[in-house]
């Protein structure tokens, strides 16, 4: 959620409408300065409790009872075999364990038997080392110590595995309990184990080095001397119609890395379920991006390790949640229900400046009060942005740049963001100068300021002292803080650049895996940020963590401008639909692609093929009223619109709850609702409507579970042809697609046609997701697997 809850936004609302006119219109007007100066008296008492309430719905303390609650519905998934339900389960009852309580250990040691189970060894090892750092019980500890021994034998360690089995050996016979059943069973499983251990230790080969035929060459990149992360291929260039913008300084081809960059700062989207609407008592058990993504570097979580003062904030490792907490987490940690309930907005404008520093922002706050063109040299003078010619030859009066004339990815870089601060609406304006003030003011009345503004090392950072400033009265650093707040809110408008993943949808243990792309967090790209928007675009963005790499997906000339895709593709959408979401970011597009759609008076593609068809004779329906008619004169059939949307919205319920029994494993009962879902779907869509794709792509996901992989095929390879025809056969979409058609391929022993698939989705997904891709790598194992098998059958298939 990108903005405050819509409680807070409705209250910002109704203070705006009853402020005098002549404040309203003295804070329309006012620049990001004013604005928070005017804004720090206009935060009530009464508007600071009502936010208090509001933050209390959003649980982000340790919480013991909660914790006992995820460990025991963890404890019932492991007993049904469900193990990667009972990790994330297991997870989520560390968190709120207190930090140093025993109990925490039990979580670690519960959740390493189902990472056993899952076969992810390593990780599992890790979390048996957290068990016995946190003071697992001794009586406990043999079994524990014994599934460390088996993970050794499994990851082949044999003298490792031989050295924990006599710990284990000696633990038993020390502890004085050898009569017990449970150590009796211990030692009979021991006894066997040891047995293994000898005989792989017999028949141990030496260890062969990797063959490295299958990997690809590695391709060649020069940065630019000029624009940090971007190839030397492309150059920037200024002007007053187009601002800031990249194009090619020579030809370059489809696949081609244009710009490698790391977020100068990201914060993870939480998702809706966080937000418990009534209950004091309950938790919630949902699992969410801030459960399966580590908090700092956003790598997918496995084993999380939890903060030791919070129940929200997770990391895929130690150290990641030590950087987190020395960088910017030590000041957010208190503050995890009122970012939540203010918006990542408004967490991305704090963590940014926490990365920044003090002494930085201050910086460049003053020098933009002073109206100088030079952010390094408040007494010199640069040429004026506006006079910059368009040559490219230099980069020194373009904003941004560094004395030397550097784009960076820097605090600099982000500042020179656009704000937009006239577009915006004065209450939306309004309703972000409120939130930004008062994480400020939280800030400054727990003490939290001083670690801000001197940014000293957690070492050295005693307990914050409660501020003795009035409520209604901001330091004058705390003004500069808010200030820079504000502007990197406006500038998010306009600025912000959505992180995606491709995340698994069901539980992701069959042979085909099915994804979605899903929007994980929200992040400031400055030199991303440079490429302008195209409703044609041609490049590609694709992200690894917290970085963003952008590929050319079709062949630019030398001269040609590097272009983005902000929002929707001419592919998806319509022109009058896309220039309509397109005034977010307050401007008109004129891509030649909506030039060429609004000369025309054809009916958009998009509309014809995602267009209702007519009930009787299936001809294409028409009109612009409620009022549709059949295209074909000699039926003059007329149904109104409003009745086949809700035909169409009661079949994707249809859709969703067949989805809803495969997720259960009732495969019978899926096909039959999709069988017929189809056949209603035929009687009032156009055969190439998306929800008609979908739909053969959802019954080839049923047909595989059930291992019937000609039908799976068949089914998917409609779904693909109907892909196709919405975004092109290059697109990403196609890519996704087409591997999915391989893993069926595949698994059906198709050999000659899944060989053949697999190299059409190596050229798309090389081009959009890069070589080293899970995809891609995936394809890579396939193809290897497929080419070994012996000439005999290769011939026959």
């Amino acid at each position: 959620m990108a903005l405050p809850v819509p409680e807070w936004r409705g209250r910002a609302a109704r203070r705006w409408a009853v402020l005098d006119s002549a404040l309203r219109e003295q804070l329309a007007a006012a620049p990001v300065r004013d604005a928070v100066r005017l804004g720090c008296h206009l935060l009530r008492a009464e508007e600071a409790a009502a936010l208090a309430r509001l933050c209390r719905r959003v649980r982000t303390g340790k919480e013991p009872a909660a914790a006992g609650l995820y460990r025991d519905q963890g404890n019932r998934e492991f007993g049904r075999g469900r193990y990667r339900v009972a990790v994330r389960l297991y997870s989520k009852a560390a968190s709120h364990e207190l930090h140093g309580s025993p109990d925490i250990s039990i979580c670690f040691a519960n959740r390493s038997a189902a990472l056993f189970h899952l076969g992810h060894f390593e990780v599992c090892l890790e979390d048996i080392a957290r068990a016995e750092s946190h003071g697992y019980p001794e009586r406990l500890l043999p079994k524990v110590l014994l599934r460390k021994a088996e993970c050794l034998l499994c990851l082949g360690r044999l003298q490792d595995a031989a050295d924990a089995f006599s710990v284990v050996e000696s633990k038993i016979h020390t502890d004085g309990l050898m009569t017990s059943p449970t150590h009796q069973t211990l030692l009979k499983k021991l006894s066997q184990l040891k047995v293994k251990i000898h005989e792989k230790k017999r028949c141990a080969e030496p260890a062969r080095e990797a063959c490295g035929d299958v990997q690809g060459k590695s391709e060649i990149w020069e940065e630019n001397d000029s624009i940090s992360g971007a190839s030397s291929s492309l150059t920037l260039n200024f002007d007053t119609e187009r601002g800031r913008h990249l194009v090619a300084s020579q030809d370059i081809v489809p696949g081609q890395t244009l710009l490698k960059e790391e977020a100068f700062v990201s914060v993870l989207c939480p998702g809706e379920s966080l937000l418990l609407q009534d209950s004091e008592t309950a938790w919630d058990t949902r699992v969410t991006n801030a459960d399966l993504y580590c908090h700092h570097c956003l790598r997918q979580l496995l084993a999380s390790v939890p903060c030791r003062e919070c129940s929200y904030a997770k990391y895929c490792s130690q150290d990641c949640a030590d950087v987190a907490w020395e960088q910017y987490h030590r000041i957010e940690c208190s503050l995890g229900a009122l970012l939540l309930t203010l918006g990542v907005f408004c967490h991305v404008a704090l963590r940014t400046v926490l990365l920044a520093g003090f002494a930085e922002v201050n910086r460049l706050v003053k020098w933009s009060h002073s109206g100088d063109k030079d952010p390094h040299n408040p007494k010199a003078r640069c040429k004026c942005v506006s006079e910059v010619p368009d040559t490219g030859a230099g980069t020194r009066g373009i904003p941004g740049c560094n004395d030397t004339g550097q784009y960076q990815s820097s605090y600099q870089a982000v500042f020179h963001l656009l704000p937009h601060t006239e577009q915006h609406s004065p209450e939306h304006k309004f309703l972000c100068m409120l939130s930004v003030v008062a994480i400020c003011k939280h800030l400054q009345e727990a003490g939290l300021h001083t670690a801000l503004l001197n940014q000293e090392s957690s070492e050295q950072w005693s307990k914050p002292k409660t501020s003795e400033k009035p409520l209604d009265e901001l330091s004058p650093e705390m003004k500069t803080v808010a200030e820079a707040m504000l502007r990197h809110v406006l500038q998010l408008q306009c600025n912000a650049q959505a992180i995606t993943v491709m995340q698994e949808l069901g539980p992701g243990d069959g042979a085909v895996v099915n994804k979605k792309p899903v929007r994980l967090a929200t992040a400031f790209f400055p030199v991303l940020s440079l490429l302008n928007h195209s409703c044609c675009p041609n490049t590609s963005v694709s992200f690894s963590g917290t970085a963003a790499t952008v590929r050319a997906s079709q062949p630019i000339p030398r001269g040609q401008e590097i272009f983005h895709c902000y929002g929707p593709h001419q592919c998806r959408m319509g022109v009058a639909e896309r220039q309509q979401l397109l005034r977010q970011y307050f401007f008109e597009c004129r891509c030649r692609v909506c030039l060429g759609e609004l000369e025309s008076d054809v009916k958009s593609v998009v509309s014809m093929r995602n267009s209702f068809c007519c009930p009787s004779c299936q001809a294409p329906m028409q009109g612009e009223e409620d009022l549709l008619c059949c295209s074909d004169e000699a039926c003059a059939t007329s149904v109104s619109r409003e009745n086949l949307s809700h035909r169409l919205r009661d079949l994707q319920q249809q859709i969703k709850q067949a989805l809803d029994l495969l997720g259960d494993r009732k495969t019978d009962q899926a096909i039959k609702i999709l069988l017929k879902c189809q056949m209603d779907a035929e009687n009032f869509l156009s055969p190439e409507h998306l929800l008609m794709g979908e739909m053969e792509d959802h019954l080839a996901q049923v047909y595989a579970t059930l291992g019937k992989w000609q039908e799976a095929a068949r089914h998917l390879k409609k779904s693909i042809e109907i892909v196709e025809m919405h975004h092109g056969p290059s697109s990403e979409e196609i890519g996704h697609e087409l591997f999915k058609l391989a893993q069926i391929l595949f698994n059906g022993f198709a050999v000659s046609e899944a060989l053949s698939t697999i190299q059409r989705a190596e050229e798309i997904l090389s081009m959009h997701c890069g070589p080293q891709s899970a995809q891609m790598q995936e394809l890579q194992e396939m193809k290897t697997c497929l080419s070994e098998l012996p000439r005999s059958i290769l011939q026959r298939t």
